[in-house]
């Protein structure tokens, strides 16, 4: 490995190929000084550091007290030098640890380093990859092709990356280090490759992304709330009605927590936490009003519990709906009752959120029930159960229109559709069975979007959180593809400004059906942007995807 180079020069030479230094060498009261990580990465040279003390090959130092050793000789004070974050070593000492060659030019500023790459443990496994170039634009995608391989031929097990970036979008130089591991346990030498950004910017933040950016992930648009809202024609269709239990949120006893009659389809959402003070069960039994047998065949049932986070209670239970298919159906004789669902058994403090369509042949009584642990479901147990009063901050009723039909036909991009803000999306109205009292359900949870959307080919569609946190899913259609989408793919979509992608459209009619997500924060803006393509900013798009 040979390092050419000049003092106070970002420009090197390694092996002869043109790279740049994030530390250049410096002359330190009378000695060039080169910077220690970096010098060692780019010499393949493996350092050893525990808290201050670092090892590379026979030298020690001790980078807080800016002492060096050699084969357990002191070293001239001035040999360790720091310049800000960054330890700055003699190249002389440098080169007498590494056994190298240390020559220099005529002017005294320009030197070149010439030393034999660390041979390593022959047992341990070897990280590589390359890159598809190493000069870059500015917001340029960085194709990165893995190939490291273990000497005895064992899997490798994991990969750690630093500084790796799929796009730059700031000119400079970056350093970018792969190391893995084998199943045996052991890991290898960090393997490292330089990257230099410059010129013309290829792509913006919001461009790159509408042309890279995967389903659930977010991406910067600080321009979002001056898109116009996009015209939006409701559509009559069939719909059936929404039992929602969200009231007492924390029962504190057994207790019926709401009770209506339906008859045909019908969804259920149910949201509670345990405050028993002992494990407890939420149900919902159904009871047969009429004369005759009636069927209830549970049609979708999603479902999170028990989980004490509340943030991926509606997330997980949408996953779970949009992934049913049907389940069971029960046949009840007259006056007969029976569970349509049972919740795991919950600790105190966990909770539970339901959502499931039903349809019944006849008259049937739903009544969502809060059970301490024990206590059996049977009908001579819930006749003596208490109806519990509603704790004045959230909502239970029975809701006329659990379905809410959309139509949109795109003109000029981008543009937004906004859900659950109480204005543009009206809040959908109801009675509390109970007490028959109206009752307004803000945000529209449970409420079923379904969402058509028209001139939809060659477009973006992204979600942006409008009211704080969101963790939700819904349920695309493209043309003959049919896909749950994870929103966000990780963690928690937060910021107005950073919309989620969604989709990309292939087909010129784009059906989505959303749920808004229990323990979420509404509104939230659907925002349709033209996706990014060949022509567009940027030029071409690299589809490589190793």
């Amino acid at each position: 490995m040979q390092l050419t180079f000049s003092v106070d020069d970002t420009d090197l030479y390694v092996n002869g190929a043109p790279q740049r230094w994030q530390s250049p060498p410096r002359n330190i009261a009378g000695r060039t000084m080169l910077p220690l990580r970096e010098t060692a990465a780019l010499l393949g040279q493996p350092l050893q550091a525990s808290g201050t003390q670092v090892q590379l090959a026979r030298l020690s130092l001790d980078t807080r007290r800016n002492t060096a050793s050699l084969n357990g000789a002191a070293q001239p004070a001035g040999t360790v030098a720091s310049v800000g974050t960054v330890t700055y070593v003699s190249a002389r000492t440098l080169a007498d640890a590494l056994n190298a060659n240390l020559t220099g030019d005529d002017t005294g500023r320009g030197f070149t380093l010439t030393a034999l790459r660390d041979g390593g443990n022959p047992m341990t496994p070897q990280a590589r990859f390359s890159t598809d170039k190493n000069v870059y634009a500015p917001g340029e995608r960085v194709v990165y092709t893995e190939y490291p391989f273990d000497p005895d031929g064992a899997d490798i097990t994991a990969r750690r990356w630093t500084g790796r970036q799929d796009v730059y979008f700031q000119p400079g130089t970056y350093t970018v280090t792969l190391t893995v591991t084998n199943s045996r346990g052991l890991q290898s030498q960090p393997f490292t490759r330089t990257i230099r950004v410059e010129g013309q910017p290829v792509d913006t933040p919001l461009t790159y992304a509408l042309k890279y950016a995967q389903p659930g992930d977010a991406f910067p648009d600080p321009r979002i709330l001056t898109y116009p809202a996009a015209l939006i024609s409701p559509q009559a269709s069939p719909s059936y009605p929404l039992l929602f239990s969200d009231s007492p949120e924390v029962p504190d006893q057994s207790g019926i927590l709401y009770q209506d009659s339906v008859t045909g389809r019908a969804r259920l959402l149910g949201y509670h936490l345990n405050g028993l003070g002992r494990a407890a069960r939420l149900y919902v039994i159904a009871r047969n009003l009429e004369s005759r047998p009636v069927e209830v065949r549970s049609e979708r049932l999603g479902e999170t519990a028990p989980t004490r986070i509340e943030s991926i209670l509606g997330q997980v239970t949408l996953l779970e709906y949009f992934a049913s298919t049907g389940g069971t159906t029960l046949t009840l004789s007259p006056g007969q009752s029976a569970a349509v669902y049972a919740s795991p058994t919950l600790s105190t403090g966990s909770g539970v959120n339901v959502m499931q369509d039903l349809s019944a042949s006849g008259k049937v009584e739903l009544t969502y029930v809060m059970l301490e642990d024990g206590l059996p479901p049977t009908p001579q147990v819930i006749q003596q159960l208490p109806y519990l009063r509603p704790d004045g901050r959230h909502v239970r009723g029975t809701f006329p229109d659990a379905v809410r039909t959309l139509r949109v036909t795109l003109g000029a991009l981008p543009t937004r559709l906004i859900i659950g803000d109480g204005r543009v999306d009206p809040a959908v109205t109801g009675t509390d069975a109970l007490t028959g009292q109206t009752v307004r359900l803000s945000g529209n949870y449970g409420v079923l979007y379904d969402l058509e959307v028209n001139g939809a080919a060659g477009t973006a569609v992204a979600l942006s959180p409008r009211g704080g946190l969101y963790r939700g899913a819904m349920n695309i259609q493209d043309g003959p593809i049919t896909q749950t989408i994870k929103l966000p793919r990780t963690g928690n979509a937060l910021k107005p400004d950073e919309p989620v992608l969604l989709w990309r459209a292939q087909s010129d009619r784009l059906n989505i059906d959303f749920v808004p997500s229990s323990g979420s924060n509404l509104p939230i803006s659907l925002v349709f942007y033209r996706a990014g393509r060949v022509g567009a900013e940027g030029g071409v798009i690299k589809t490589y995807r190793p």
